[in-house]
């Protein structure tokens, strides 16, 4: 018995953690109609982050809320994934994702554009730490599909170290542009 109580303190503890914020997107009520009536219960969709590059997404069902909420947010926690971000502000490049009917496209911005998203999209960036995205829904509007495929397109999202690496090169030679003269001795060269 002492060896669970020890494990559930220490889960209890790490719970704790103040560095993650976490929003309700929706929370949806099922009735079930039995013999004395209806019961009701609840399911919640929660996006959890630490607003410095983590992110994720949880759904629980429960009798009451804030059971539900509470399921949902220990699942977000769960399923963080990391998402690298351009002087921590944007995207480093366009993204699009996919799930189901969902479709979003989720293009970086110049700073002060702000976050312009709808709901669901917008709650996932604000957890993420963006400050200046546009993105547009253009399949579902089903909150759970959104999400879903707003996460596909972040994990797809990769830094220009996470492309030299693959590449075998350097972070310089990724982000360097072709210089004009040189495109220009190609062409009289053909």
């Amino acid at each position: 018995m002492a060896r669970d109580d020890n494990r559930r303190d220490r889960r209890d503890s790490r719970d704790d953690n103040p560095e993650f914020a976490d929003r309700l997107v929706a929370i949806n009520r099922v009735s079930k109609t039995v013999k004395g009536g209806k019961r009701f219960g609840f399911a919640a969709l929660v996006v959890v982050g630490d607003q410095r590059g983590r992110v994720g997404f949880g759904k629980g069902k429960a009798k009451e809320v804030p059971e539900a909420i509470r399921k949902a947010t220990e699942q977000a926690k769960r399923q963080m994934i990391r998402v690298p971000l351009r002087e921590g502000r944007t995207l480093h490049h366009d993204i699009e994702g996919r799930h189901g009917a969902g479709r979003v496209v989720m293009r970086a911005a110049e700073a002060g554009t702000g976050i312009i998203a709808g709901g669901p999209m917008r709650a996932v960036f604000e957890m993420l730490g963006l400050q200046d995205v546009v993105a547009k829904s253009l399949g579902t509007q089903n909150p759970y599909n959104m999400i879903r495929a707003t996460i596909d397109g972040l994990m797809r999202e990769s830094s220009p170290r996470m492309v030299a690496a693959r590449r075998g090169k350097k972070v310089a030679e990724i982000l360097a542009r072709p210089e004009p003269e040189a495109a220009g001795a190609v062409a009289e060269g053909a």
